[in-house]
């Protein structure tokens, strides 16, 4: 009883690491449940079952990331990650809200899995390196070269940041353009390099290639938001330690959209509709 205690105990951090590796909450509990067999399977005693348990759920993901990554070439469309709800304490053991958001799982995406893992440890776990070092089978030196490079990588591609407020602002009068169908308004609240991405995992009808450019994406949205006005409504949810949008359908999600800001503009939206991927949000759609 005391070793499935010690596991419970650490359940959410390894969650949280594997999603963020990861990027599908699916995936994340599968590999914890590999571990959890792992755990079970240990003769000799752990001293440091924190570290022992990380360690196997980090090795177990980057075995899993190729497999991934090779099942994401042959999807339909775009992929986006698996959106979590955060708005209930869920099990995501973040010790700080790093590599959480869409935004940032699509940029991690980018780095190699070596780079990945050294970046989700110790940036939103404060792993010292010295301990991916080990986790990772590389020299301390080379697991602080992995993390400098994923960081800056990402500071790279980062955003300026936006107030709480000019957020609230910019989304309230995105979805209010929307709704009323002012192309104009709409135009006011996107950068001119704005892009979207549409995710339907070939299930459901969305746009199979990105949509880039303020005109092209302010008609693009109005289209969406025209053809659902009659039988769909938005709600305001939190998702990912952020804001969202969530369509809802006879009481059921039928979309999840969430954007990304740069400055007084939004950069980015992102609207995932593959159904397997926002089913978990239906106590969500329920409220």
């Amino acid at each position: 009883m005391a070793s499935v205690e010690v596991f419970e105990q650490q359940r959410s951090r390894m969650f949280g690491i594997a999603y963020r590796m990861l990027g599908s909450a699916a995936e994340a509990e599968d590999v914890v449940q590999d571990a959890w067999l792992r755990w079970q399977g240990t003769t000799e005693p752990v001293d440091n079952p924190r570290a022992f348990l990380a360690t196997v759920v980090t090795r177990l993901c980057l075995n899993a990331l190729d497999s991934a990554r090779a099942r994401r070439e042959t999807y339909i469309g775009p992929w986006l990650p698996e959106p979590v709800d955060t708005s209930a304490d869920p099990l995501l053991g973040a010790e700080r809200a790093e590599a959480l958001s869409l935004a940032a799982l699509l940029l991690l995406e980018r780095l190699t899995p070596a780079e990945r893992a050294a970046y989700v440890l110790h940036e939103a776990f404060d792993y010292p390196f010295r301990q991916i070092a080990e986790v990772l089978e590389v020299s301390e030196a080379n697991a602080r070269q992995l993390g400098s490079r994923a960081r800056k990588h990402l500071d790279s591609e980062r955003r300026a940041e936006v107030s709480p407020a000019d957020r609230e602002r910019l989304l309230g009068a995105l979805l209010a353009a929307m709704r009323s169908g002012d192309v104009a308004a709409l135009e006011q609240t996107l950068a001119e390099d704005v892009l979207v991405l549409s995710d339907g995992g070939g299930v459901v009808s969305a746009a199979r290639k990105p949509v880039v450019g303020r005109e092209r994406v302010a008609l693009f949205l109005t289209g969406v938001a025209t053809k659902l006005a009659t039988d769909v409504e938005f709600v305001p949810v939190a998702v990912n330690g952020g804001f969202a949008t969530l369509g809802v359908r006879d009481g059921r999600p039928q979309s999840l959209t969430t954007v990304q800001f740069d400055g007084d503009s939004i950069s980015s939206v992102y609207i995932v509709m593959n159904p397997a991927k926002i089913a978990s949000l239906a106590p969500l759609a329920a409220r």
